[in-house]
């Protein structure tokens, strides 16, 4: 199965999961490694990148 390149980018650039409730969320890497990113559900500054299939 071949991969496209514009669906990558989709579902996983700059996608990012809170480490607490596993809440997906779109951010920009600066602002996740800076701490000014909240969780929607939960309200915590931790998350973690997404992974691959």
């Amino acid at each position: 199965m071949a991969k496209i390149l514009e669906a990558q980018n989709r579902l996983f650039k700059n996608m990012f999961v809170c480490k607490k409730c596993q809440t997906k969320m779109k951010a920009d890497p600066q602002k996740i490694l800076k701490g000014k990113v909240k969780c929607r559900k939960c309200q915590k500054k931790s998350f973690r990148p997404l992974k691959k299939k």
